[in-house]
C-alpha cells in the first residue's frame, strides 16, 4: 500500500485509552510511573479535546479480572473522565478491535491514525497496536503513557516501544505528540 502525504483534519485521528482501570493499579506489583503515567494520559485528553480529535476510552473485563460493573473495572479515579461525545468500547481480549465495535465507531469518524496509550504495555497495549497495524491504520504509541505491574516494566516498555517501532508505529514522548497536523496517512484496510 503506497502512503501520501496529506492533510489529516482533528477527526482523523482518535486517541485510544487502553485499560486505564482502577484494579490495574492494585495489584502487588504497582504500575510503574503511575503518576506520571495518569498525568500524560490526561495531557493526551486535553491535546485531543482541543482539536476536536475523538477520544476512545477502552475498558477491559473478564470474570477473574476486572469483573464488568465491579469497583475494579471502572476507570482510574484521577483520570479525566469520558464527556459527552466521547466513545466507550467494551472488550474482553487483549486486542481492542476483537470483537468489539471500535474498527466500525473509527470508520463512522474516517479515522485513519490513532494514538495509544494505556495498560498494560507487553498485553492489551501491545495486542491492540499490532491490531491497528494490520488493520492498515496509522498508529502512534505515546512512549512514556503505557505501563505495567510488572517488577521489570522500564525494561519491558523500553523493549516494547523498540519492537512496535520495527513494526511500523511511531513512538513519540507525549510533549511531541499533536492532533490534527500534516501527517503521512494511509486509509484502514
Amino acid at each position: 500500500m503506497t502512503q501520501t502525504s496529506t492533510e489529516v483534519h482533528p477527526t482523523e485521528t482518535a486517541l485510544l485509552l487502553i485499560d486505564v482501570q482502577a484494579g490495574l493499579f492494585r495489584k502487588s506489583t504497582p504500575i510503574w510511573r503511575a503518576d506520571e503515567l495518569l498525568a500524560n494520559l490526561n495531557a493526551l485528553i486535553a491535546a485531543a479535546r482541543a482539536t476536536g480529535a475523538p477520544v476512545v476510552y477502552i475498558r477491559h473485563s473478564s470474570e477473574k479480572v476486572l469483573p464488568h460493573g465491579s469497583p475494579d473495572w471502572m476507570l482510574h479515579p484521577r483520570l479525566t473522565p469520558p464527556a459527552e461525545g466521547d466513545l466507550l468500547v467494551e472488550k474482553e481480549h487483549g486486542n481492542a478491535f476483537e470483537k468489539t465495535s471500535l474498527a466500525a465507531l473509527l470508520g463512522e469518524h474516517a479515522i485513519g491514525h490513532v494514538v495509544v496509550g494505556g495498560l498494560v504495555t507487553h498485553g492489551c497495549v501491545r495486542s491492540t497496536v499490532e491490531g491497528a497495524l494490520a488493520l492498515g491504520y496509522r498508529v502512534t504509541v505515546a512512549a512514556d503513557a503505557h505501563s505495567s505491574y510488572s517488577k521489570d516494566a522500564a525494561a519491558v516498555a523500553a523493549k516494547w516501544n523498540e519492537q512496535l517501532a520495527a513494526a511500523g508505529a511511531a513512538i513519540q514522548p507525549t510533549v511531541e505528540i499533536t492532533f490534527g497536523q500534516r501527517v503521512a496517512a494511509r486509509a484502514p484496510r
